[in-house]
């Protein structure tokens, strides 16, 4: 009897050791800026994950467990992104992160996710190496994922604009001095080679810039028709600020943060006519993106999103990653990123739905095609003509 008692006991406290297993949440690290200049664009990044996070596990959450987010703040800087990595996987023990905003951060850190075969869902920086840092032969598999528009993509859209249906035949380069301005710079001169051109004048600037008017000039007296921007918003701002007292009015076009809030808001009417590619725009023209953007005002009591790309992307991004967990039937690293490179579910996002966004090669999620092109007006972004 006591034998029997016994394995009846060592039954019920295996079954209890189970049940807590399986009721441990799922930890998911959210990593971006949420201070600094970049913040619009870091917060509304994690606001959107927060969102998906909830109805995800309003309906079950995954595998049986709930999500549990973990949030860090890499203030932009590469050194803090670093830390915020190592510590994510070392000691949160997170399956899986999403974020990076600034593409100098994401160059910096995604290493430590590549070498703990820890997924990393890269949802607004979009340095076209991004995804390129850890190919073959050097590396057998890829852990690092996108879901933005790379800078590829959006610089060919820039130039399209401008040389293809604008017809213009000389432009400016303005950009930032960090990696994301310099790099996206590279691309638009490629871009721009392409088609037979260069550009009239590049010119840089740094973050926290508030005068312009050097680089200005040197546009203005090269016969520069459009200025073509690689900046954060703040410093777009007084680019669109810096061509009003000059009197100097041609176009801007630029990388897709031009519609960031802080742009907007700093230019004023300064940058209406601005125009950038957007993987979304706040319009509610389909059934999903009503509901989240109605979900997102409700949730956070704002109108207008600080940048709603950022958010959009945030939410798609946790949707991807939650349906590979669910087909891998696993939180292991190795089996979710195999589950991302052959995603048998159809996954129906903001941006757009998403049918096999991802292969062994490719880990671009936002294909040609799918950015559109936005246009500043009166403080919103709306569909450009």
């Amino acid at each position: 009897m006591p034998g029997k008692f016994t394995a009846v006991l060592a039954i019920t406290s295996l079954s209890l050791i189970s049940s807590a297993f399986a009721a441990d949440p799922i930890r998911i690290g959210v990593s971006g800026p949420l201070t600094g200049g970049s913040a619009p664009m870091g917060v509304s990044m994690r606001d959107g994950v927060k969102l998906a996070v909830a109805e995800i596990n309003a309906k079950g959450g995954l595998l049986g467990r709930q999500i549990q987010l973990v949030e860090r703040d890499d203030e932009a800087k590469n050194e803090r992104g670093v830390q915020v990595a190592q510590e994510l996987i070392n000691k949160e023990k997170v399956a899986a992160t999403v974020g990076y905003i600034n593409t100098g951060v994401a160059l910096a850190s995604q290493r430590f996710y590549q070498e703990a075969k820890i997924p990393v869902m890269n949802n607004v920086a979009t340095g076209s190496v991004i995804t390129k840092q850890f190919l073959p032969p050097e590396h057998k598999e890829n852990y690092v994922f996108r879901v933005s528009a790379n800078d590829t993509i959006q610089s060919a859209m820039i130039v399209e604009e401008a040389v293809g249906k604008r017809k213009l035949t000389k432009v400016a380069i303005l950009a930032d001095s960090t990696n994301y301005g310099q790099l996206g710079r590279e691309d638009l001169e490629k871009a721009l080679s392409a088609k037979g051109m260069k550009a009239v004048t590049v010119e840089k600037f740094n973050i926290k810039d508030v005068d312009m008017t050097p680089q200005l000039l040197k546009a203005k007296q090269a016969g520069a028709q459009a200025v073509l921007t690689y900046g954060i918003g703040p410093e777009l701002a007084q680019i669109a600020n810096g061509m009003e007292k000059l009197n100097w009015k041609v176009p801007m076009i630029g990388s897709w943060t031009l519609s960031m809030a802080n742009f907007l808001d700093n230019a004023g009417k300064n940058g209406n006519g601005a125009t950038m590619p957007q993987t979304f725009i706040q319009d509610p023209n389909t059934p999903k993106r009503k509901a989240f953007i109605e979900a997102y005002q409700k949730a956070y009591k704002v109108e207008r999103i600080p940048s709603p790309v950022s958010a959009a992307q945030g939410y798609d991004s946790v949707y991807l990653l939650a349906a590979a967990i669910r087909q891998a039937g696993t939180t292991d690293g190795v089996k979710v990123r195999e589950a991302l490179e052959n995603l048998n579910e159809k996954v129906e996002g903001v941006v757009t739905t998403y049918v096999k966004p991802y292969s062994h090669d490719d880990h671009e999620a936002i294909k040609p095609g799918i950015p559109v092109m936005g246009e500043a007006k009166d403080g919103h972004i709306v569909l450009s003509k």
